[in-house]
């Protein structure tokens, strides 16, 4: 089965990486030359509202998937005139823009933080009396890894916010009083069945995910499900999909979500039987998705800006290191590690997880660690 995928960055690599096993194939289009997904499957070098990167997917693949929701939907509703696409348009048109997200959470009964659309200053000004300050500007698009966002604490910082995002159309957001954040991942396969994985715990820096952590039997769990079934059946969702949630200690409220494979869940490639990767390719050729029980548990630390030296994650029992094959930059993912527990009694764990954040620079993330609900 050849599979196309719209983009070429560590999801789609990932991705390749979990088809190998599955008689798949894998095509990209990415206008990245260096796109790292590359070598792990044919790479069709084209912008994506070039018509040769619709004629290219078209004629090689059997079936269409994509890696992250920046990318134009006219793509993506062109490409489904002709052959299976998963996620849908609809998904992606809900996914990609702010307003939209919320509105549907709502609609479904799913509680959010309070928001307002902002199309100007004045708008901005209205929202603030209404959402209430502290509040967070956003894009309604685009919007990832703490980009397009802009904190708002007090009236005087209402011009200065807006002219930072202007004129792109935003949405104001109140700020959340939260106990954890936490990330439901789901895939649904073209049946409608759907294979839910166990909650990550989730902890940012500066708007980027830098640890996750797999929780097993965590009592909220099937409240969790429900929110991400709601999302999945109101949209006939085929593939993987992340639903991030703030714990607010008696419900859940949703902060957004992800139509695609998702950062929290890449601790599933050493966690559970199918990791969230082979489970979306499963789902979108229709196939009986596979075991997402916790076989460990495990811990993903994210590595920005650089790789730590490999011979000393060697030395940390039961570290695994994914490198993307990514030019370091300054606040770009270039790769992961996990560390997995060593059975359900493995006290070295979570010492473990500590000398990784420790290596990686995250001493800040260790005490927050130790104080979490997951350390107790």
């Amino acid at each position: 089965m050849k599979i196309g995928i719209i983009g070429g960055g560590q999801l789609a690599q990932m991705l390749a990486q979990a088809g190998e096993s599955l008689d798949m194939e894998f095509a990209f289009v990415a206008p990245e030359k260096d796109a790292c997904a590359a070598p792990f499957g044919q790479h069709f070098i084209y912008p994506y509202l070039d018509p040769k990167a619709k004629e290219s997917l078209q004629e090689w693949s059997d079936i269409v998937t994509y890696e992250f929701e920046s990318i134009p939907v006219a793509l993506v509703e062109a490409l489904e005139a002709e052959l299976p696409v998963h996620p849908s348009s609809k998904a992606l048109t809900l996914a990609s823009d702010r307003l939209n997200e919320k509105t549907m959470f709502n609609q479904q009964g799913i509680e959010t933080a309070k928001f307002a659309t902002v199309d100007s200053l004045e708008d901005l000004q209205k929202a603030a009396k209404e959402v209430g300050l502290p509040a967070i500007l956003k894009t309604r698009r685009d919007g990832y890894d703490g980009k397009g966002q802009v904190v708002i604490r007090d009236e005087s910082q209402l011009i200065s916010a807006w002219e930072t995002l202007s004129p792109v159309a935003c949405i104001l957001e109140s700020m959340v009083n939260f106990k954890r954040e936490v990330s439901i991942i789901a895939s649904r396969n073209v049946d409608g069945d759907i294979a839910f994985y166990p909650l990550a715990e989730n902890y940012h820096r500066e708007g980027i995910l830098r640890l996750s952590l797999s929780l097993q039997n965590d009592p909220k769990q099937q409240e969790a499900e429900e929110i991400i079934r709601k999302v999945m059946e109101k949209v006939n969702y085929v593939g993987t999909m992340a639903v991030e949630l703030f714990d607010l200690g008696d419900k859940f409220a949703a902060n957004e979500l992800s139509p695609r494979v998702h950062n929290s869940g890449h601790w599933s490639m050493d966690g559970t039987i199918a990791s969230q990767f082979k489970n979306h390719l499963l789902a979108i050729a229709n196939k009986p998705l596979q075991d997402t029980s916790i076989q460990s548990p495990t811990a993903m630390v994210n590595l920005i800006g650089g790789i730590p030296s490999k011979d000393a994650v060697a030395e940390i029992p039961n570290a695994v290191l994914y490198d993307y094959g990514k030019e370091p930059k300054p606040g770009r993912k270039v790769g992961h590690i996990n560390i997995c527990a060593n059975g359900d009694q493995d006290e070295d764990f979570i010492p473990n997880v500590i000398k990784v954040l420790d290596m990686v620079g995250q001493q800040e993330l260790i005490g927050e660690l130790l104080k979490s609900s997951f350390y107790k």
